[in-house]
């Protein structure tokens, strides 16, 4: 199959999609019709009374001004009718676009947050974005542009060859035979461009998600003084982007000069075998008036058609990527909607295997048995899987085999939600929303009380440092947590753990942000809170989790040793070589 054939297919596919969504607006759309059809009536009717009005004058001195009045006045109520239905039309095409675009976008983002995580982690946040906004917006314009023209121009050349036909069929006969010209030729173009619109729709993703990332990073970019490198890429993909632009937007453009060319050609040809007929006696000058108008209002519709079916190439091109979004599949269902409920925090794993990419393994035949209170701790090198445990617990991803069991139970038998509200996660990472500091504490527990807030700050110790802001709890912060440094971030997100009090604890560097006096109280305040409550921490500093009850050490998706903290030093294996290096003098 041609490269050209394959990009018809992709876009009758994508037509047919867009058509399921337009479906539910069909009364809108028949309604549409129906303005359409009103407002081309008076177009065509008011060239009609213009030629009577012509006929009227017969020569200089000698002009019927009675019967050329009400003709006028005809004409004039004729054209603000056709003006009504035209703004009828155009609001109601307006309305079914911008609801069709909704929809999509409702089921974009729906989809959004259905995706499994993999899909996020694998696609530029930037171009996420883009999909959902600007080409949705892009498949609007040429949405409204195709509901506006699409229905009048058909109207108007089915409209005019009757009158045509009326006023004189071999005339008409001259104009049916050219005008098709015009059509083969919107055609051969707009079969080229639909490839062309999709580059630009990609590039143009690709450009928001190095925005995206560079806005995002901005610190990151300034630290390590790669401002000139940044400014290149975006140099290197707007460079792209520009020629991307330049090709479908001359190769679209190439339409309706073309079209037009052969029109005037149609034109040309009416006026030339009309002046003839009314020469010879067989059409009146005001039938040839009117006759010329009607070749030029026919030959038009095919000038906008060809322009609209540029725009929808463009508009096809982004739908599609849009609905690749939306077709991709969902994060495997809950299964029986089974909810886990007051849980003691009995966890294992069993043969557990993981891979981000099939190709190269990372976890495999992973056990583990958790005993209800205890503290776990897993340590190892960068990249032998521990944070990836951590997505296995919390089932932000499943093993690919082997099972995960929370009181006996598989979780992927019981509901994403039961699962994870029945842990507490604190990570390096901080969670934090625009919003005020009490709703970010609060967000795991909308419901609490001021004085339940307070306690939960208090004993994050990020009470005295909120009361320091200008608005208290109601202070409003932006996303991310705005300006707060990051020790005050991380400890919001210590106290939304301390207000919700969880029977499960994940804790993943969670005071890596945090200064040595602050830390310690920390420390504190969590071994009040583990207790009684199984924990599981990813630790790098080794001083943080001596306490331990099990100390799992990683490595290459493996436990290679398991213990408490005395028991692996006097072992003097791998954790005792990663303790000893840490607090080497």
């Amino acid at each position: 199959m041609t490269r050209v054939a394959k990009s018809n297919k992709s876009s009758l596919k994508t037509l047919g999609k867009v058509l399921r969504y337009i479906r539910k607006y069909g009364f809108w759309l028949f309604l549409s019709v129906l303005t359409a059809a009103a407002s081309v009536a008076g177009t065509l009717y008011i060239p009609i009374i213009i030629g009577e009005a012509i006929d009227h004058i017969i020569e200089a001195g000698n002009v019927n001004f009675e019967a050329i009045a009400p003709l006028l006045l005809r004409a004039g109520i004729t054209a603000a009718l056709t003006a009504l239905c035209q703004w009828l039309m155009s609001v109601i095409n307006n309305k079914v676009t911008f609801q069709v675009v909704r929809d999509i976008r409702r089921d974009a983002f729906r989809k959004i947050e259905e995706l499994p995580l993999g899909y996020i982690d694998r696609h530029p946040a930037g171009d996420i974005v883009s999909r959902v906004i600007a080409d949705a917006d892009q498949f609007a314009d040429g949405l409204l542009m195709g509901f506006t023209q699409l229905f009048t121009g058909i109207m108007t050349i089915a409209g005019t060859l009757v009158f045509m036909l009326t006023i004189n069929p071999w005339i008409t006969l001259v104009v049916v035979v050219l005008t098709p010209v015009s059509l083969f030729v919107a055609k051969f173009i707009a079969k080229r461009t639909y490839n062309m619109f999709k580059l630009q729709s990609e590039t143009r993703g690709e450009q928001t998600a190095f925005i995206d990332e560079m806005i995002g990073n901005q610190k990151v970019v300034k630290a390590f003084s790669r401002e000139d490198e940044a400014t290149e890429k975006f140099d290197e993909i707007n460079a792209r982007l520009e020629k991307a632009y330049l090709n479908a937007t001359f190769f679209s453009s190439l339409v309706n000069p073309s079209t037009r060319f052969v029109n005037s050609l149609v034109y040309a040809g009416v006026g030339l075998t009309g002046a003839i007929a009314a020469i010879g006696g067989g059409l009146s000058v005001g039938s040839l008036s009117c006759f010329l108008s009607y070749a030029n209002q026919y030959t038009k519709p095919f000038n906008e058609i060809s322009g609209v079916i540029t725009e929808l190439q463009n508009a096809l091109a982004c739908a599609a990527r849009v609905f690749e979004l939306i077709e991709e599949p969902s994060q495997v269902s809950d299964e029986n909607n089974a909810v886990l409920e007051g849980t003691d925090g009995d966890v294992s794993l069993e043969n557990a295997c993981f891979s981000y990419v099939p190709e190269k393994k990372l976890i495999e035949n992973f056990n583990l048995t958790v005993k209800p209170g205890q503290r776990v701790a897993i340590v190892g090198p960068t990249g032998c899987g521990k944070t990836t445990v951590i997505n296995l617990l919390m089932r932000f991803y499943d093993v690919t085999s082997g099972k995960i069991s929370v009181e006996g139970m598989d979780i992927k038998e019981m509901t994403r939600k039961s699962l994870r509200s029945s842990y507490g996660m604190v990570l390096q990472e901080t969670w934090l929303k625009a919003g005020t500091i009490r709703e970010n504490i609060t967000m795991g527990k909308p419901d609490a009380t001021d004085e339940e807030v307070i306690t939960a700050a208090k004993a994050s110790h990020a009470h005295s440092f909120i009361k320091r802001l200008p608005d208290g709890y109601n202070t409003v912060i932006g996303e991310d947590g705005g300006s707060l440094s990051q020790g005050q971030k991380q400890l919001l997100c210590i106290a939304r753990i301390m207000l919700c009090l969880p029977p499960m604890l994940i804790l993943d560097e969670a005071t890596s942000s945090i200064d040595t006096r602050t830390e310690i109280r920390i420390q504190d305040a969590f071994a009040k809170l583990m207790k009684g409550r199984t924990s599981f921490i990813v630790a790098h500093r080794l001083s943080t989790i001596r306490d331990a009850d099990v100390i799992l050490v990683m490595k290459d998706g493996n436990i290679i040793e398991q213990g408490n903290h005395d028991t692996l030093l006097k072992k003097g294996g791998f954790y005792a070589t990663l303790y000893n290096s840490q607090f080497a003098h």
